[in-house]
């Protein structure tokens, strides 16, 4: 028996997955979604008479299987936690990009996932509609292509051979239009669609159809007699009916009555199907409102709800297998060790992260590993106290790893020395913990910055000597830069000669002045007419240690501070050759 391919969706961040499945499916899952964004694996199965609905007459050979199944992965990294024992749980995936923005960083990363994963997979190039000019048209994708004007169809032609130059030279892939592939072995076909007007929807379901069938025949065969196997994708709690597991079968068959094993995170997990029901065909699981019907068996590949007691303690993305009792034992190795496989590896310092499933959790483990921040605690739940103290205890060491990254939770929030990040957006808990990074760092910068001698340039200005000696006062310019009190000072022949006590403006003591005012100015160890005369020009007498450090922070510092620098540098390697180097 030939089982439904288990097909996934992936892409870029609001490149059009969710609503190419809706086109498929005629719902309208997308406008649900935080942020329009996919956030839990959904899975959709698409009858055979929908697929015929869709394709028409495009679909000219006969169909071996019985449907499809799609799953609807929140981004790129999550794709490669639905797995099953052996590799990825899907069979085939197709990579949505939109043709105006081109390759974005989930996309590159989802293909970078699938070559890993050898999962053969085709291009979806959405959102042609938006291309300048466009018009809809009557017929086939191609006959559309052929029917807009010229420049249309030029500048169509460029985008579409930019997404082939770029696979080519960022991924060593041969891929081209699927109308001018000549062999699918080995080139990947890529279709131009409209996900939101339909257009080129059943040449995708055509490309994909005839890879599954021509190529993927022998994968698709399944023991429907055999044990099932399959996923956890989400525990949730239905009213009336309590804890029911959504679970994706990819092998065998299930009855209600059957023993299964879960994986668990303290130990196996044994029950009995009380309730199996499935989804009605169109319907996605993830989505509230989905329609289940009650069945008496289910056949590998599926999606199904189970009802079963003492599932408390299941996680979503644990492993599940039905078993008979005398294999009971070689079942809980099997599910253990396939949970073992999912490494949640932890540092000895770094950054504490909590999600809501166990496929939510390697996901951002994934994205945050991949940004080489480590992790010091990845653990399932809301934020509680416990967590808190975890995450300060990296306070004294590396405030910016005092942190607690949530994803899809609730619980604490930050407090003084602990910053919590909440968002029901995956990639945008990594975003908002790099801009705070950012922000931290510019901070601890500009403190830094504030206790070194920065280079300021002054005149003695003629005419303004106010008293010649202890401390000798006079009216200065600020020439560049900004002047302190406590700077040191040295004269254009780099010889140190006097440091700033105190400043005056309009009579009033300030700590500072910057370029452009004119104060006076206190200088100790000095007398006018002898060390200093009016007119002079001084410089800040800034050590070498504070000059290394001038040059690690020179992004904070303006183009005309950072010109004063060279001149003072060069003023001091005339007494030292080697000052600064």
């Amino acid at each position: 028996m030939l089982r439904k391919p288990i097909v996934t969706v992936v892409g870029h961040v609001d490149h059009g997955k969710t609503t190419l499945l809706d086109s498929i499916r005629q719902t309208t899952v997308t406008e649900g979604e935080a942020g329009k964004i996919t956030q839990a694996i959904g899975a959709s199965i698409i009858p055979v008479e929908t697929i015929q609905r869709v394709c028409g007459s495009l679909m000219k050979e006969e169909l071996k299987i019985p449907g499809l199944l799609f799953i609807d992965t929140p981004g790129h990294a999550a794709f490669s936690t639905l797995r099953k024992r052996g590799g990825s749980l899907a069979d085939i995936a197709i990579v949505v990009v939109d043709i105006n923005e081109g390759f974005m960083p989930q996309t590159e990363e989802a293909i970078e996932i699938l070559k890993k994963s050898k999962t053969p997979f085709l291009i979806a190039a959405n959102k042609i509609d938006l291309i300048q000019g466009w018009e809809k048209k009557e017929g086939t994708i191609l006959t559309e292509i052929n029917s807009q004007h010229p420049r249309v169809q030029q500048q169509f032609e460029t985008k579409m051979y930019e997404l082939v130059g770029k696979l080519s030279e960022k991924f060593d892939l041969n891929t081209d239009r699927f109308d001018r592939v000549q062999d699918y072995t080995k080139q990947i076909a890529i279709v131009p669609i409209s996900a939101l007007t339909q257009e080129g929807l059943p040449e995708v379901l055509m490309v994909l159809i005839g890879l599954v069938q021509k190529y993927l025949e022998k994968c698709l065969e399944c023991n429907l007699q055999g044990n099932a196997k399959g996923t956890v994708l989400e525990v949730k709690e239905q009213k009336g009916v309590g804890k029911v597991l959504d679970v994706i079968i990819y092998d065998g068959s299930l009855k209600p009555g059957d023993p299964i094993i879960i994986a668990g995170l303290n130990g196996p997990i044994s029950t009995k199907i009380r309730g199996l029901f499935e989804p009605m065909p169109h319907s996605e699981m993830m989505e509230k409102k989905a329609k289940y019907k009650s069945v008496k068996e289910i056949n590998a590949a599926t999606g199904v709800r189970i009802l079963a007691p003492n599932i408390d303690e299941v996680i979503a993305g644990m492993p599940l297998v039905s078993c008979r009792d005398k294999e009971a034992k070689v079942c809980e190795m099997d599910v253990q060790e396939q949970l073992n496989d999912v490494i949640i590896a932890t540092d000895a310092e770094g950054v504490v992260m909590k999600a809501d499933t166990l496929g939510s959790l390697e996901a951002l483990i994934s994205i945050v590993k991949d940004k080489d921040i480590p992790i010091r605690k990845a653990t399932l739940g809301n934020v509680n106290r416990k967590d808190l103290v975890d995450a300060e205890s990296s306070y004294e060491k590396d405030k910016l790893k005092s942190v607690v990254l949530a994803f899809n939770v609730e619980g604490e929030k930050s407090t003084e020395k602990v910053k919590v990040i909440h968002s029901n957006v995956i990639y945008k808990v990594l975003e908002e913990y790099e801009t705070w990074v950012k922000e931290m760092r510019k901070e601890e910068e500009e403190k830094e910055l504030g206790e070194l001698i920065k280079p300021c340039k002054i005149a003695l200005m003629k005419g303004y000597v106010f008293r010649q000696s202890n401390p000798a006062i006079c009216g200065v310019s600020v020439e560049e830069g900004e002047l302190k009190t406590k700077m040191p000072l040295m004269n254009k022949t780099g010889k140190d000669i006097t440091v700033v006590k105190a400043l005056q403006e309009e009579q009033k003591n300030i700590s500072s002045a910057e370029k452009g005012k004119q104060v006076a100015c206190s200088m100790d160890g000095v007398t006018m007419g002898r060390q200093i005369n009016e007119g002079d020009v001084l410089y800040s007498s800034i050590s070498e240690n504070d000059f290394r450090k001038l040059k690690e922070l020179k992004h904070l510092l303006s183009k005309e501070e950072l010109a004063l620098l060279k001149v003072i540098a060069l003023i001091k390697r005339e007494i030292n050759p080697m000052w600064g180097v």
